[in-house]
């Protein structure tokens, strides 16, 4: 197409435009609702996920090295993890899991709840991600002391600096001192975690062996391929805590999708508004258009023309929506939704705007406005000449 036909393209555009000012500005609300609706709700879900990753990962390490047969500390894998620059620290460990009970006493009945208990030595303290106070209680632990998580204190209904009693999965029996509390927020984890020295736990189980190490990278996401190569030519199997969270991961990527294709319809139903206005356009241009195919004009010439009002429509729609769904996301980062932490593991929601996002929801929205366009400038380049004008 000629410069001169593009240049009246636009103009018989934006005169068309002018004539139906308020259909025109409610379809392009339409779209701008819809998009603003759409990148809030992303930018809320992708907080929600993040904040309970978090949250999963500070009484979780980012990778588990495991010896696939129990056996003593290993030099050679220590060394190779003290020299690997993706490692932030990392900790001998061994794994057990038991019964809990408190006696009952001074009027309280007895409580009781199963836990999953980890030996670990003072490095452990730098692997997880606690608040200062209770790091310093995890890297402080003496022998006969147990750290326990917030929720799991509740249900045995113990206190610090009082004793419980613990019968393990070898039924041996011994008594540990609370030394404390640690709370991630992730109530999955606080209910069923329990920290002890390593000492304590080899001398529960009559072993001087280890399950392997837990280590804290630098960049959690690349535990599966820091823990292939640590475990490629090594007597040991990797799990990371993707591996490990699999499922929650999936419901949180599901969770997602399902959001973003609810709150698509919405979009897609605003921008086929502009097929119900240029539709219209059409019927009453049908003279107009027969005139200008009489003198000349191509098909290609109407089709662009109705495109541009479609593409008009469309973009404006797009960044009104783009910049009330960024100044929603704002705002909510500035005043956040409050949750029941107990609920949910985090007590607000917070916000994160990815880009990917963003791009996906102009991407999509502009398809679909183009797509809307197409079907009245299609029937608009249809239109005969002759039989019009008779």
């Amino acid at each position: 197409m000629t410069a001169p036909d593009r240049t009246l393209a636009w103009t018989l555009a934006r005169a068309h435009l002018r004539r139906r000012r308020t259909q025109n500005v409610l379809t392009i609300l339409g779209i701008a609702v819809g998009v603003m609706a759409l990148i809030a709700a992303l930018s809320l879900t992708n907080g929600f996920t993040r904040a309970l990753i978090s949250a999963t990962l500070r009484a979780s390490p980012h990778l588990s090295v495991t010896a696939y047969t129990p056996s003593g500390p290993s030099p050679d894998l220590e060394q190779a993890i003290r020299s690997d620059g993706r490692v932030q620290a990392f900790t001998p460990f061994l794994a057990d899991k038991g019964l809990l009970t408190r006696p009952a006493s001074d009027g309280r009945a007895a409580g009781v709840d199963f836990t999953t208990l980890f030996g670990v030595t003072r490095d452990a303290a730098r692997v997880l991600d606690l608040p200062p106070e209770e790091r310093l209680t995890l890297g402080t632990l003496k022998d006969g002391e147990v750290m326990l998580g917030a929720a799991l204190a509740r249900s045995v209904g113990a206190f610090s600096g009082e004793e419980v009693r613990l019968l393990n999965s070898s039924q041996r029996r011994t008594t540990l001192k609370i030394r404390g509390v640690f709370q991630t927020g992730n109530y999955l984890i606080d209910s069923a975690y329990a920290f002890t020295n390593l000492k304590t736990l080899q001398q529960l189980q009559g072993t001087t062996t280890i399950t392997g190490y837990q280590l804290r990278l630098h960049n959690p996401d690349l535990a599966p391929r820091v823990g292939d190569d640590l475990t490629r030519t090594r007597a040991y199997s990797a799990l990371p805590w993707q591996s490990l969270y699999g499922t929650l991961l999936d419901q949180l990527a599901l969770q997602k999708r399902v959001i973003a294709f609810v709150v698509l319809l919405i979009v897609v139903v605003a921008a086929f508004g502009i097929a119900n206005v240029l539709t219209l356009a059409v019927f009453e241009k049908t003279q107009e258009i027969a005139i200008l195919r009489a003198i000349g004009a191509t098909r290609t010439l109407i089709t662009r023309v109705f495109l541009i009002e479609g593409l008009i429509l469309g973009f404006g729609g797009l960044l009104l929506g783009n910049v009330l769904g960024l100044a929603i996301s704002a705002y909510f980062t500035v005043r956040p939704f409050t949750l029941p932490g107990d609920l949910y593991f985090i007590t607000t929601l917070p916000v994160e705007v990815k880009l990917t996002d963003i791009l996906a929801v102009n991407a999509i929205g502009l398809t679909t406005t183009l797509l809307a366009a197409l079907i009245p400038a299609r029937r608009a380049a249809s239109v005969e000449p002759g039989r019009i004008i008779r």
